[in-house]
């Protein structure tokens, strides 16, 4: 028997007191369900008159509380540290793994070199500590020397070290080091491979992560996770999908990690069927609705077009994150509905959730698309005057934006003026747009030209400056414009629109003729632009040509191939009157087929929804939501 077993021998039997008959534990059992640091001060003393204040296992559990719970005390934690003569590796890490969870990771360091010093010999629970504090202090130079001690210490076959070694190194950016760690491993297991797509796709390499996902032996679901939401942040949407239809064909349960990504997707698509499905799925296997997968399934909705399901989602969450009232006052924003989310916002403040810079910004966004001029000035001073938010560029750049599209140009100038920041791209842009829309062509082509400094390879900046030439006559300069934009090589970006129907995506570029049913559908757009043009349809001037295609494209009558317009040809061909169909576009909808999609929604009896990049346009009996506010 230890001495600490001698010690405690007669105290470790439970016995009653006559008085209460209440049982009365040992002071080591009471540390197994101490709650409080009072208590666990009570222990102390208990310890301290049985002679145990040296002993390391007794103070270990001690430390242990302090260091690793979330009612414990560090400091206390150091305190009982500092009077143990000889404190051995299992304490030592118990520190270590204190200060790392505080983020304290330069401490870490700290603790081992008077670890050595003391000539405790580290084990394999060490290291995995020092190594993520390596990494969430960026200590490159340190994380290199940790590892040589894995190495010199003994560890060098241990797996569970050279993960952690192989996730700093990802951490770094170092995917060489990582790739080094990696072929070295005696064994890899499942977290080996997935750390190591993980540090490709972070760094955009997504296709050599694939290939490292296709050598794996076997693969779980986080595996599979990692290389879907490699696709997903890249806006491989395509791929993204190609790969989860595999993953199902394996018969893999969907966990709510691969159902966030998957939803992402549908939301980069506009893929509502498929979105829906997966909703569905998480509602019948019971998979845990947490805050972020509940944001996520209703942000998909918004962003496929679809507020009515959005907010039914909402309204049935019985917690609401402030992420989940952000993402539906964001969206009622984005689909224009600007009281509807102010109204949100009014219950949410009701309900004592308290607002933050992102929820400013959607409101802010909300009053912009929706001509709210009013609303937007007083909650642009209600979120400084009550909830002590200091504007940032972001609201600075929905102002400017609301102003400017309401014609208030001055006062969008003047606000610029008195912001106590640079303005950004972002904010001038705003203005710039606004500057084309309403004619200011002094002013416009003064921060046109200002922009194109600021983000020369944007193509889009370039476009709005030409389009303003052309407005103003001065086809001169439109084509110095153009000019400039082929000696600096930059290249529009392609338009294109996508429908899901009958679960299926749909992708089309402008002209395009790969479509397997192209020739019904060009037959189709024939037919569609006859039955509008008896009705009053004339094509849009040449600006929008401008804005949305390039040199080559212009050659082929280019307003009647717009992709929306193939995939609105597509959309009455697969559906009937009085049906819904959705289309995402990649850019800004131009004015033609703005205006031609008002008018086929009521020569068609069809409610046409099309999310371009700045908004939803939701087309019905010839009018558009936006009451042409865009």
């Amino acid at each position: 028997m230890s001495s600490l077993q001698t010690l405690l021998a007669p105290s470790l039997s439970i016995s009653f007191s006559s008085s209460n008959s209440k049982p009365c534990y040992s002071p080591l059992e009471s540390l197994e369900t101490c709650s409080s640091m009072a208590q666990l001060k009570q222990n102390h003393a208990h310890l301290t008159k049985l002679g145990l204040s040296s002993d390391n296992d007794a103070m270990g559990r001690l430390i242990k509380f302090c260091a690793l719970f979330n009612d414990g005390d560090l400091g206390y934690a150091l305190h009982l540290f500092d009077t143990l003569p000889h404190p051995d590796a299992f304490i030592y890490n118990i520190l270590i793994r204190g200060y790392l969870l505080r983020r304290q990771a330069a401490d870490c360091i700290v603790l081992y070199l008077r670890m050595l010093q003391d000539s405790v010999l580290p084990n394999k629970f060490t290291f995995p500590c020092l190594i993520r504090a390596c990494s969430v202090d960026g200590a490159v130079e340190k994380g290199a020397q940790i590892h040589a001690h894995v190495f010199k210490f003994g560890f060098a076959n241990d797996g569970f070290c050279l993960n952690n070694l192989i996730h700093m190194y990802v951490d770094f950016k170092a995917l060489e080091n990582a790739r080094k760690v990696f072929n070295k491993m005696p064994r890899r297991d499942v977290a080996s491979w997935t750390t190591l797509i993980s540090g490709y796709a972070q760094l955009g390499l997504v296709d050599a992560a694939f290939e490292v996902f296709e050598r794996m032996p076997e693969r779980n679901s986080v595996s599979w996770n990692a290389m879907i939401a490699a696709y997903v942040q890249s806006n491989r949407f395509h791929e993204a999908f190609a790969l989860f239809n595999r993953m199902r064909a394996e018969n893999l349960a969907l966990d709510k990690f691969v159902a966030a990504s998957m939803l992402s997707a549908c939301t980069g698509l506009g893929a509502l069927e498929q979105g829906e499905w997966i909703h569905k799925y998480i509602r019948n296997k019971g998979i845990e609705l947490d805050p972020k997968l509940a944001t996520t399934i209703i942000d998909m909705y918004c962003k496929c077009g679809c507020l009515e399901k959005a907010y039914e989602t909402f309204k049935g969450l019985t917690y609401k994150s402030i992420s989940s009232w952000n993402c539906m006052i964001g969206g009622f924003a984005m689909h224009g509905k600007g009281e509807a989310a102010i109204s949100i916002f009014k219950d949410m403040e009701k309900q004592g959730i308290v607002p933050d810079n992102i929820t400013f910004v959607n409101i802010l966004s909300a009053c912009s698309h929706s001509g709210l001029v009013e609303e937007g000035r007083y909650y642009f001073q209600y979120m400084t005057r009550v909830h002590r938010i200091e504007p940032m560029m972001e609201h600075y750049g929905c102002m400017v934006d609301l102003l400017g599209r309401a014609g208030l140009l001055d006062e969008a100038k003047k606000l610029i003026d008195q912001m106590p920041m640079t303005p950004d791209v972002g904010v001038l842009g705003a203005l710039f747009g606004a500057c084309r829309i309403h004619g200011n062509f002094e002013l416009g082509e003064q921060v046109g030209k200002r922009v194109i400094e600021l983000e020369p390879n944007n193509s889009g900046r370039y476009v709005l400056l030409a389009n303003l030439y052309v407005k103003a006559g001065r086809y001169e300069d439109m084509a110095n414009v153009r000019r400039m934009m082929n000696e600096r090589g930059v290249k529009k970006v392609p338009g294109f629109s996508v429908i899901e129907l009958e679960g299926e995506v749909n992708e089309f570029i402008a002209g395009g003729r790969d479509h397997p049913e192209s020739k019904e559908i060009y037959a189709k757009l024939d037919e569609m632009l006859d039955r509008i043009r008896a009705i009053g349809y004339v094509p849009c001037s040449a600006e929008g040509v401008v804005e949305e295609l390039d040199e080559e494209e212009e050659k082929e009558n280019p307003l009647n191939y717009h992709s929306e317009k193939l995939a609105i040809a597509f959309g009455l061909l697969k559906t009937k009157a009085g049906d819904t169909f959705r289309i995402t576009k990649n850019l800004r909808v131009c004015r033609d087929c703005h205006h031609a999609s008002k008018l086929i929604s009521k020569v068609f009896d069809r409610e046409i929804v099309v999310r371009d990049r700045n908004r939803f346009h939701h087309f019905k009996d010839g009018e558009c939501s936006c009451k042409d506010y865009w």
